[in-house]
């Protein structure tokens, strides 16, 4: 891999704050802010590994779907999901386990225009009721959500009143809403969606789906990753590059608070009061042999025995042709100037910055810190005048490294 870590590291001095997002082969410019307190609640924000496909316009909607999710297995997950539709007929088809337990459950389920969701529990056990897709109280609408919806039980007070829930997960909820703004209301669904985004705070990336209108997938994001990916006469969504490899090469990214209309021949990206917003595609550059399990049972055993290898290719990316190593001057600077440094992760990137403690203390003679990035994110602890923080991210695109 390309990519081996997303580190953003940062200094306070004055209430300045210098970013450097260290990969394997370079060190981005250099970025500052003036509120690092402001910023760095949302920096610490963490949200679980859930994973959103989608595709319209190809009548291999369902296949797409399952290859897509499959691709997403690596993060984890305990159920999963597919909404497909297509000329008379829609589909719903939920699973408890692996994507093959899924899969099993799809024949004849056929349609131009889909979306899934691997889900990993956080509102509600892990259930085919809590399961995403989920449908809106007439289930005309259909909607998959990655994050976290804060204010989801006031939502649920103030506008669903006499609603009925098959489940408990925020994503319902916000489905209702859509569905309220648009059935009750007489709204359009484009402005259904805008005024319900107006309406949620926290993160999520939706997918949406209008069950009377198979031409279009409604998506938005804020604080959690989603991508268009962009086809041969059909159009995609996901929030990983990796779910769509086979099919395109080709991507659009989608910045925070920003609505796109994906069709099978146009994508449109506005921002939540409709203005339009250009953007340019760009050139994924991944391997499917580096992406599958090849001939390992577990992703995990791969990722073992790979570790060697990314190893030597750190290595290789850090030092010249006379075999010297080479760091950014303004990384090595940023160190000494340091009189603290704070590691801030989640799950086992908080167990390596743990790994990583005594190492660095005794390379910089400065004393380390751990702290687990969701708690920093509701309350920052007394820091010292110039620290110097460490942001592990998992999997290079969790809302701690933002």
């Amino acid at each position: 891999m390309k990519l081996i870590w997303t580190i953003p590291i940062f200094t306070l001095d004055k209430l300045k704050k210098q970013v450097y997002t260290v990969f394997a082969d370079s060190v981005t410019e250099e970025l500052d802010y003036t509120n690092f307190k402001e910023k760095a609640q949302l920096v610490c924000v963490v949200y679980t590994m859930c994973g959103i496909v989608g595709v319209v316009g190809n009548t291999n909607a369902t296949d797409i779907l399952i290859q897509g999710l499959e691709k997403l297995e690596y993060r984890g997950y305990d159920s999963a999901g597919i909404f497909v539709l297509g000329g008379a007929e829609n589909h719903l088809v939920k699973a408890v386990g692996r994507i093959a337990e899924l899969s099993a459950k799809t024949a004849g389920v056929e349609g131009t225009t889909g979306i899934g969701h691997t889900r990993w529990a956080t509102h509600g056990k892990p259930t085919e009721d809590n399961a995403h897709p989920h449908r809106s109280e007439t289930e005309r609408f259909v909607l998959v959500h990655n994050g976290v919806i804060e204010n989801y039980l006031e939502i649920k007070e103030e506008y669903l009143a006499g609603h009925h829930f098959k489940g408990q997960t925020d994503t319902e909820i916000a489905v209702h809403l859509i569905g309220k703004f648009a059935e009750e209301e007489g709204l359009s669904v484009l402005e259904a969606f805008k005024k319900a985004l107006h309406i949620i705070r926290g993160s999520y990336a939706f997918a949406l789906i209008d069950s009377q209108d198979p031409e279009v997938i409604y998506v938005a994001k804020n604080k959690s990753p989603l991508l268009i990916g962009l086809g041969e006469g059909y159009n995609m969504v996901c929030s990983d590059a990796m779910a769509m490899i086979r099919e395109t090469n080709q991507y659009m990214e989608i910045h925070d608070q920003e609505l796109v209309i994906v069709k099978a021949d146009s994508v449109e990206v506005q921002d939540y009061d409709g203005n339009s917003r250009e953007r340019a595609s760009y050139t994924a550059e991944l391997d499917l042999s580096d992406i599958g399990k090849g001939t390992y049972p577990y992703y995990m055993l791969k990722e073992i025995d790979e570790q060697p290898t990314v190893m030597r290719k750190l290595i290789q990316a850090y030092t010249d042709e006379a075999g010297q190593v080479v760091v950014d001057p303004a990384i090595i600077q940023a160190v000494q100037d340091a009189d603290r440094i704070y590691i801030l992760a989640a799950g086992t990137s908080y167990h390596a910055g743990f790994a990583s403690k005594k190492m660095l203390e005794e390379l910089t003679d400065t004393p380390v810190e751990l702290g687990i990035s969701s708690e920093w994110g509701y309350g920052m602890p007394l820091l010292s005048k110039k620290p110097l923080f460490i942001f592990i991210s998992q999997s290079g695109e969790t809302a701690d490294s933002r």
